[in-house]
C-alpha cells in the first residue's frame, strides 16, 4: 500500500513491528518538481510506543489485517489474563505485557473489551471507555459537600488510586475513565 493511500486507523508494518496510524500530515513543497511528503504518527501494537515517520507519496507500507474480537474477562491464571470471545467462546490468554499498564481496569462480566488479533494471535487489548470500580478506602464522606470541585484520594478494589469528590464514601461504586484514569461519576 502506498503512503498516499494510507488512512488513520490502518495497521502497518514498519521495522518488523505492527503500528497503528494515528495521525497523518500532508506536506506539499512550494518549489516545482518537489515531492509530496507524508508525516505519520504511529503507535506500536502492543506497547503504545510513539514513532514519527516521514515518507514520500510513492513509498510503500505493508498493511496488516488487525481483527478486533469482543471479549469478556473470565479469570486470571497466575499472571495471565484469560478473556473469552463473546461470539464463539474462544479463550485468549493475554500476558501482562499485552495488557499493559491498564490491568487495574479489567473487571469481570463487563462488556466493551476487544482482544486485538493479528494472524489469530492476540497482540493487545482495547479497553472500554470507562469501568465501574468500588471505593475500598477514602476519607469519610463530608456532609453537605455536593458539587464542589475539591477532591480526595480514594483506593479502589483493583488497587488503583484516583481523586474522587468529597461526597463519595467507602463501598460506593464509581465510574473510572480508562484513558485518563479519572473519576467519571457514580454507578
Amino acid at each position: 500500500m502506498k503512503a498516499s493511500d494510507t488512512k488513520k486507523g490502518h495497521v502497518v508494518e514498519y521495522a518488523g513491528n505492527a503500528y497503528q496510524v494515528r495521525d497523518i500530515e500532508r506536506s506539499t513543497p512550494t518549489a516545482r518538481g518537489g515531492n509530496v511528503t507524508f508525516r505519520f504518527t504511529l503507535y506500536s501494537i502492543p506497547g503504545e510506543r510513539k514513532v514519527d515517520l516521514s515518507l514520500r507519496a510513492d513509498d510503500t507500507f505493508n498493511e496488516i489485517a488487525l481483527v478486533r474480537r469482543a471479549s469478556i474477562f473470565s479469570y486470571k491464571d497466575n499472571d495471565v489474563f484469560v478473556f473469552m470471545d463473546t461470539e464463539d467462546y474462544t479463550q485468549y490468554l493475554l500476558t501482562p505485557e499485552l495488557v499493559g499498564d491498564k490491568a487495574a481496569y479489567i473487571v469481570e462480566d463487563l462488556e466493551g473489551y476487544y482482544v486485538q488479533l493479528i494472524n489469530d494471535m492476540p497482540i493487545g487489548l482495547q479497553f472500554p471507555t470507562s469501568v465501574p470500580l468500588t471505593v475500598v478506602r477514602t476519607a469519610p464522606e463530608m456532609k453537605g459537600a455536593s458539587a464542589t470541585k475539591r477532591g480526595k484520594p480514594a483506593i479502589l478494589n483493583t488497587g488503583v488510586e484516583i481523586q474522587v469528590p468529597e461526597y463519595i464514601a467507602c463501598e460506593e461504586k464509581v465510574w473510572v475513565n480508562t484513558t485518563t484514569g479519572e473519576f467519571s461519576g457514580r454507578v
